[in-house]
């Protein structure tokens, strides 16, 4: 291949700079593609790799990278993340719950396939550098989309009609991945295993519809609990948010505090602040949960034992340090931890909770939190650096907490029952 050299003068050098001032805005809009998240960017590591190719979820983000460069508008690229992110969300559920391939040799029922192929997706949309001009605001907004609709919080559906109850049930993403890259969380586990499933009870049947939350305390901030939530808790017969919590145990979390601890998210931010919420002047210290928690802790639902837990820490009223209180807080005291703790699994559980009270639904609405018992690999496999991705008793720990997830909420559908009769 020749070149050729080409002398501009002056009126040579001014014909240049119009052209290039016409080209400004292509090169603008391409210039506003971001670096990815220190959540994406764990994606070039070895495990997220290893997981993603060992349950075929590997060509979800090429796929969808494809699709967005052939998206020649703002409306074909909403449409792309619309139609990929939904269907990645399906396609989890569908692999949990042993419909359809299983894509490789993973396990079915593990969570983690949807995490790392939601931030491939996440990292196309952020990286893209479109033909055509893509605002912060619309960027933005598509990565709003495919956040939605890869939770499952845009697939929330329950008969218009009928005898079956409705149950909301809610997991999270898995977290604290730079002490161990392999961890799965069993709240997101049990959402893919339960969303769109029937549970026979003894006062008849109940349909469970499930969302994934992130572990991010930006969104949270911005509303993706209440946003998520308000159209269905005024429709739904009980309601519950799960997370991992305590090795060995499930707790049915009695309180919830408005306090943040600070401790780092999935993109290394921390906040230590009161929960942000709307309409701060009515914004209480403490909600606590309607679940029939007694009735629950009484039943065998599993292996696992369950506790009412009712420890939570406040600055008493009029001041002075911070104080454990183990049953629960004093008259006027301001919360410094939720029976919880002071991270996302009690901020969810206080945000579902306001909302239940702010809706007037206290009374009538069984809603609250419950803490699965951490997810533990084999007695051999504890290194993340030398360790496998998965193991026998890693899987086995995972269904057992699953079907003891399904199991509370069976028991608490019918206590719930039992005392509207």
């Amino acid at each position: 291949m020749t070149s050729r050299r080409v002398r501009l003068g002056v009126p040579g050098l001014a014909l240049l700079t119009a052209l290039t001032a016409l080209c400004a805005p292509a090169t603008t809009a391409s210039a506003a593609a971001s670096a990815p998240t220190t959540e994406e960017q764990r994606l070039e590591r070895s495990v997220p790799q290893e997981i993603l190719r060992r349950s075929g979820f590997d060509t979800v983000a090429p796929e969808f990278g494809r699709a967005l460069a052939g998206a020649h508008s703002y409306a074909q690229a909403r449409e792309a993340v619309v139609r990929q992110g939904s269907a990645l969300w399906r396609r989890a559920v569908r692999r949990a719950q042993g419909r359809g391939p299983a894509g490789g040799d993973l396990s079915r029922d593990d969570d983690r396939p949807l995490y790392w192929a939601r931030l491939g997706m996440t990292r196309e949309v952020r990286t893209w550098q479109p033909g055509f001009p893509l605002p912060d605001a619309r960027r933005g907004a598509l990565l709003d989309a495919l956040e939605r609709t890869s939770r499952g919080q845009t697939d929330i559906r329950y008969p218009g009609r009928g005898p079956l109850r409705r149950v909301l049930l809610t997991g999270f993403d898995p977290f604290t991945l730079d002490r161990d890259i392999r961890i799965s969380n069993p709240s997101g586990a049990s959402a893919l295993a339960l969303d769109g499933t029937v549970i026979r009870t003894a006062a008849g049947p109940a349909r469970v519809e499930t969302a994934v939350f992130p572990v991010r305390w930006r969104d949270f901030a911005e509303g993706t609990v209440e946003r998520t939530l308000r159209p269905y808790l005024p429709r739904v017969d009980l309601f519950a948010t799960v997370s991992q919590g305590r090795a060995g145990r499930f707790d049915i979390e009695r309180t919830n505090g408005a306090w943040r601890g600070g401790f780092p998210d999935n993109d290394d931010v921390s906040r230590t602040e009161t929960v942000p919420v709307a309409d701060p002047a009515t914004q209480p210290q403490w909600t606590g949960t309607t679940l029939p928690y007694a009735a629950v802790v009484a039943a065998r639902t599993g292996r696992f034992p369950v506790y009412d837990h009712t420890e939570v820490t406040e600055i008493p009223a009029g001041g002075g340090g911070p104080v454990v209180r183990p049953d629960g807080p004093t008259t006027g005291s301001t919360a410094r931890a939720g029976g919880g703790g002071d991270y996302l699994s009690n901020e969810i559980a206080y945000r579902a909770t306001l909302l239940r009270d702010r809706l007037g639904l206290h009374g009538t609405l069984p809603g609250g939190h419950v803490h699965t018992p951490v997810l533990q690999f084999g007695a051999g496999n504890t290194d993340p650096a030398t360790g496998t991705v998965t193991d026998p008793e890693f899987v086995r720990n995972r269904l057992d907490i699953v079907a003891q997830v399904r199991s509370i909420v069976t028991v608490a559908l019918d206590a719930a029952a039992r005392v509207t009769g």
